[in-house]
């Protein structure tokens, strides 16, 4: 069980969070949606602890992170206990793709460097990328790279793996290479918090929808609640854009 407990945020007078709480069974594939500025990307990066929230708690398999006093020795615990990936893939653009996906393996792990190579190795071939374990990120598409940074994430076994609108800086084509990815990680029990803009694929992977409107959450369910009975006038007006999509005559 992983808890949330009052996160919030400000920035200068802003309110970016305003006390979340929420709780994920272990293999829930949660999916955060909402407008543009709703706090969405900064609920992760409080999470992992990215940026420091004013008050708010994370308990991970039993152990409770005050997210806004915590100690060096206990950042490092949490993230052992998750992983991020990011929009912009945020690879070591010095390193090797086997490379990227050992750092954290060797550097916080502390694997031996023959045991982090075997794991990478297994992990790249995961995401179908193992002929490309030499390649340096420039010599690899958006998406590959972004296949990369989940490898490297799956790789450290987190307790919750976060992702950050993780198709957003690809070109149309790339994004259906890195959905299946995420999908099928989904399939194997990942735990993981998801924010991202692709309706489609939030419907098909998520188990549970959280709406996301001025830092506060106003819609909590199931996919399929969230998407065909939404309760929130504002969860309505925001998903009528894709019903709209799909089939013109479709109203909820």
């Amino acid at each position: 069980m992983i808890n949330i407990k009052h996160l919030s945020k400000t920035f200068q007078s802003d309110i970016i969070l305003n006390d979340i709480s929420f709780h994920l069974a272990k293999g829930d594939v949660m999916a955060i949606i909402g407008s543009s500025g709703a706090g969405k990307s900064t609920l992760l990066r409080c999470i992992n602890r990215l940026e420091q929230p004013e008050q708010g708690e994370v308990t991970i398999a039993g152990e409770v992170f005050n997210l806004a006093t915590l100690s060096r020795r206990e950042l490092v615990r949490l993230r052992q206990s998750t992983a991020m990936v990011f929009q912009q893939f945020s690879l070591f653009q010095q390193k090797t793709a086997l490379e990227n996906v050992m750092e954290g393996l060797t550097i916080v792990k502390k694997y031996p460097k023959e045991k982090a190579k075997k794991v990478a190795i297994a992990q790249l071939k995961k995401v179908g990328l193992a002929e490309r374990a030499d390649y340096y990120p420039r010599h690899l598409s958006g998406g590959q790279q972004q296949r990369v940074g989940i490898a490297r994430a799956l790789a450290m076994e987190p307790q919750i793996l976060l992702l950050d609108e993780p198709t957003s800086a690809l070109d149309p084509e790339l994004v259906t290479e890195v959905l299946d990815v995420i999908k099928q990680a989904a399939l194997e029990g990942n735990t993981m918090i998801i924010v991202s803009h692709e309706m489609d694929f939030v419907r098909q992977v998520a188990n549970r929808v959280l709406f996301l409107e001025k830092g506060r959450i106003i819609e909590d369910g199931s996919a399929q609640q969230v998407f065909d009975n939404p309760k929130h006038e504002r969860t309505k007006a925001f998903l009528a854009r894709y019903y709209r999509r799909l089939e013109p005559e479709y109203q909820i």
